[in-house]
This record gives C-alpha cells, sequence and structure tokens, in this order.
C-alpha cells in the first residue's frame, strides 16, 4: 500500500500506532472544534460491512492485478 501510495491520510486501520480509537478521537476531535466554532455538524455513516457480498470475486481477481498492480503474489 505504501510503494503505490495508497494509504488515505486518516487512515485508522492497519497503519502502525492507529487503531479504531484514535480514529474515534480525531471524529470526536472535528465535532468539537466546529461546534466550539458554532458551525452545525451533520455526520452521515454507511455500514459497508456486506459490501464485498456483492462483488463478482472472478472480475475482482482480474481487475486488482491490472489495476492496482503488484498484488500477485497476495492473490497466489
Amino acid at each position: 500500500m505504501s510503494e503505490y501510495n495508497l494509504c488515505e491520510p486518516n487512515q485508522s486501520a492497519y497503519k502502525r500506532y492507529h487503531s479504531v480509537e484514535t480514529g474515534l478521537v480525531c471524529v470526536l476531535n472535528d465535532i468539537l472544534r466546529a461546534v466550539d466554532n458554532q458551525n452545525i455538524v451533520i455526520m452521515l455513516l454507511l455500514d459497508l460491512s456486506a459490501a464485498f457480498d456483492t462483488v463478482d470475486h472472478s472480475v475482482m481477481l482480474y481487475r486488482l492485478p491490472h489495476d492496482v498492480g503488484g498484488v500477485e503474489t497476495a492473490l497466489h
């Protein structure tokens, strides 16, 4: 992920010294700062827990090496 610069700067999972807790602290901090600045806060949450249940795995396995690259070893 690092080699191809695919990591999001605010990603908390699978990143050294980051966890769900650091992600929640970041979100809470953003909310509190917005409220302190008298801004309106709207939070939209999406449940993607079943997102890959609808993916055609044969298409995904074909596209990963072609679109992302460098994943052949992981796929095998």
